[in-house]
């Protein structure tokens, strides 16, 4: 078998978020030439291969309902930015993880989905839509709460440079996200994100670093996690710290950029087949291997309440959900 060994660049943006469809050529336009600048950089070392841009890199949710969101921004998969960026993937023979497009569908009438693709040199190779968007804010739709909705929650793509799965920000709170797509195959877990002050890149809390090593660790897999760079004036009412990081399976980070707003690319090596020989070999420390499912009914019953479909989506009604939530984890001798 041959060695899978390669570079992965997380490029951090800092750029305007539009508030118009057609202000989102810019966007793309700068990380078509960031992809450029992160491949020169490495060219005399190890090849990169991957290339991750952050959460909201094409467009942010920045109107309050997705009604707006729609009439402003949403915008259908594939389009003129993923096309361009095949190209670029073509051109180069490399895999980019795209910044998060607001996705209108026609199969789902009136829904946006907050998405990220993978495109390689042939193309979209998957669309992964965040499953657990940040509420109660975020007022773009889950695909886990559509009714008939029929497409995989946690795709993952069998390429030449391993098996890729990805999912988006808040998402990597949830440990079951990254288990799942490990279960369904992934060796290189890519976080697309945009996590903001206090929460970010730095002591006290440091939940970017301390999330992305833990999902690194359980799961036995490389983390490619690139974070929003966007100071505040470009996307109020929050700062975001950027730190995008590269860990191996251990959880050791192999490169973090530094913290604060800016633009930033860290790369750092992916060996993919040192990967494969862990988990084949290993006996200690294989949680997937070691994971009682059964002893956990937690998963038995419903928590979050799904929306019953996208109308209706605000902040109100989903403050509104998540009592519904709190109240149904409450012990049964404390209600009443």
């Amino acid at each position: 078998m041959d060695h899978i060994r390669y570079a992965a660049a997380a490029c951090q943006t800092d750029l305007p978020n539009p508030v118009e469809r057609r202000q989102m050529a810019a966007n793309t336009d700068r990380m078509l030439w960031m992809i450029d600048q992160a491949l020169a950089g490495a060219a005399p070392f190890l090849p990169v291969r991957l290339v991750v841009f952050p959460e909201f890199a094409h467009a942010a949710p920045v109107f309050a309902t997705a009604q707006e969101l729609m009439e402003q921004l949403a915008v259908p998969i594939p389009n003129e930015h993923t096309d361009r960026i095949a190209a670029k993937a073509r051109e180069h023979g490399i895999y980019v993880q795209t910044g998060t497009f607001l996705e209108s569908d026609p199969r789902w009438p009136g829904v946006v989905f907050n998405t990220t693709c993978l495109v390689g040199p042939a193309g979209i190779l998957y669309r992964y839509r965040k499953v657990n968007p940040w509420i109660p804010y975020e007022v773009h739709a889950s695909p886990h709460d559509l009714p008939g909705y029929d497409e995989p929650l946690f795709p993952v793509a069998e390429t030449e440079i391993g098996r890729l799965g990805c999912a988006i920000c808040y998402d990597w709170l949830f440990p079951e996200a990254m288990r799942q797509l490990t279960a369904n195959g992934a060796e290189v877990l890519i976080r697309v994100s945009a996590y903001m002050d206090p929460w970010g890149a730095t002591e006290p809390m440091d939940w970017w670093t301390l999330v992305n090593r833990c999902r690194a660790l359980e799961n036995t897999a490389y983390v490619v996690a690139a974070n929003q760079g966007a100071s505040l004036r470009h996307y109020p009412p929050y700062s975001w710290p950027g730190g995008s990081m590269v860990l191996d399976f251990d959880g050791r980070i192999l490169a973090q950029a530094s913290p604060g707003p800016g633009e930033r690319i860290v790369v750092a090596p992916i060996d993919v087949s040192a990967l494969r020989h862990e988990r084949e070999t290993r006996v200690g420390h294989h949680m997937l291997a070691h994971l009682r499912t059964e002893a956990y009914p937690v998963y038995g019953a419903r928590r979050y309440p799904p929306a019953r479909g996208a109308a209706g989506l605000s902040y109100e009604a989903n403050v509104a959900r998540i009592g519904d939530a709190k109240a149904a984890l409450r012990p049964a001798s404390l209600v009443g």
